[in-house]
């Protein structure tokens, strides 16, 4: 009698359920990861941004109109171009980010990011907000939206 070499169509099955286990295990880690990594690179470039926008304010005392006025027009990793308000060219709150309260995160000019959906809303309590990278309290906070 001879032996077979080959795997059966049981071991075979078990081995394909043991992978398709373990890919689902592991794939809401790698996109966290990569949510992470996605938000830390806004928060860089929110930085740099910062950093643009005090020596423009130091040399003309305001803050520019847009990010293009400071060669800083760039877009998020998702693609789309962050969004910046100059507080002092805007009349009214309507347009400005606001907390839970209604009231306006910053004093001297909002900057935020869409997030991955690319919807915004100005009240971070809207659903479309909460996926939104922002700049809040003049620059002491830095994150996401649902967590500020």
């Amino acid at each position: 009698m001879k032996q077979s070499v080959g795997y059966s169509l049981v071991e075979t099955m078990i081995a394909l359920a043991l992978v398709s286990i373990i890919a689902t295990l592991g794939y809401p880690s790698y996109t966290s990861y990569y949510e992470r990594v996605d938000a830390g690179s806004v928060e860089k470039d929110f930085l740099k941004i910062e950093l643009v926008m005090a020596k423009y304010f130091a040399a003309q005392g305001s803050y520019p109109a847009s990010l293009a006025a400071v060669g800083m027009d760039m877009d998020d990793p998702w693609g789309n171009p962050y969004e910046y308000l100059n507080m002092a060219l805007t009349n009214g709150n309507g347009q400005k980010r606001k907390d839970r309260n209604q009231v306006p995160i910053n004093t001297d000019f909002d900057l935020y990011s869409k997030g991955p959906d690319g919807k915004s809303a100005s009240p971070l309590t809207s659903a479309n907000s909460q996926d939104d990278i922002i700049r809040a309290n003049n620059g002491a906070y830095i994150g996401l939206a649902s967590e500020y």
